[in-house]
C-alpha cells in the first residue's frame, strides 16, 4: 500500500528527528470516510488499528469485517477504536466491539461504559479528551478540569484511562499546531505526576493527517490518519 509506505517513512524521519522509536508509535486508519472494501484492504495491507467515529457509519463495516473474520481467520484481525463523540445511549453498541475509546470528556459517559463493561466482564482502555485549543467547535475537558475528572473517574473499574486525547485546529502551516501537542503532552505527565489513577496513563492520542509529524515529535502514541493513509471515497458503504 503506497500511501501507507509514505507515512511510515515519514514517522520514521519524525522519530528521528526527536529521538524516538517508531515502535511506539500506533497508526490508527481513520476509515469512516472509505467503503468496507476498502477497509479490508487497510487490513489486509498490514493495518489492524481502524478508527470510525459514529457507530451508525460504522456498524455495516464491523459487521461484514465480523463475518469476514470468522469465516476467513488469519491476517484479518482488526482493532477497533472509537474516535468520535459518544453519545451515551450508543455505549451498548460500541463497548464490545470497539477495544479503545478516544473521547471519553464527561462523567455520565464514563459511568455508561463502566456499567456495560462490568455486564459484559471487560475492561475498555479509554482516553480523556481535552480541549486543548479552545475551540467551541471541539469537545472535551477545559486543561484545568483534567486532573479532577481524572480522580472522579478513577474508581470506576471497569474503565481503565489509557491516556489522553486531543484535536488541534486544521493549520496552513502544521508547525503551528505544536503547542496544543505539547501542552496534552504535559497535561499528560502532570496527570501522572499526581498519580490520581491506579495506574499510570502513558497515551497521547493525537496527530491527524495534516499534522501528524509534528505530533510525533511532541510524543504521540496513537496517530488517526485517515485521508492521507486510506484516501476519501465520495459514497463510503
Amino acid at each position: 500500500m503506497e500511501r501507507r509506505s509514505e507515512v511510515e517513512r515519514r514517522i520514521r524521519e519524525a522519530c528521528g528527528r526527536s529521538g524516538r522509536a517508531p515502535e511506539e508509535i500506533g497508526i490508527i486508519a481513520v476509515t469512516k470516510y472509505v467503503s468496507t472494501s476498502t477497509a479490508v484492504e487497510a487490513l489486509r495491507s498490514g493495518l489492524p488499528n481502524l478508527g470510525e467515529n459514529r457507530w451508525q457509519d460504522a456498524e455495516p463495516k464491523w459487521r461484514a469485517i465480523a463475518e469476514l473474520t470468522e469465516t476467513a481467520p488469519g491476517p484479518i484481525r482488526p482493532v477497533w477504536h472509537f474516535i468520535g463523540s459518544l453519545q451515551t445511549n450508543k455505549v451498548k453498541e460500541v463497548v464490545g466491539r470497539f477495544m479503545y475509546i478516544h473521547s471519553l470528556d464527561r462523567l455520565s459517559l464514563a459511568q455508561a461504559i463502566d456499567r456495560k463493561a462490568g455486564q459484559l466482564g471487560i475492561t475498555v482502555p479509554c482516553f480523556i479528551q481535552v480541549n486543548v485549543s479552545g475551540e467551541d467547535s471541539k469537545h472535551g475537558l477545559a486543561p484545568e478540569q483534567l486532573i479532577d475528572f481524572a480522580r472522579t473517574v478513577a474508581p470506576l473499574p471497569n474503565v481503565e484511562i489509557a491516556g489522553l486525547m486531543t484535536m488541534a485546529p486544521f493549520e496552513a502551516e502544521p508547525e503551528q499546531t505544536r503547542p496544543v501537542f505539547r501542552s496534552l503532552r504535559l497535561l499528560r505527565d502532570e496527570l501522572n505526576e499526581r498519580a490520581v489513577l491506579p495506574a499510570e496513563a502513558k497515551g497521547l492520542s493525537m496527530g491527524m493527517s495534516n499534522d501528524f509529524e509534528i505530533a510525533v515529535e511532541e510524543g504521540a502514541t496513537w496517530l488517526r490518519l485517515g485521508t492521507i493513509l486510506v484516501g476519501k471515497e465520495e459514497a463510503a458503504q
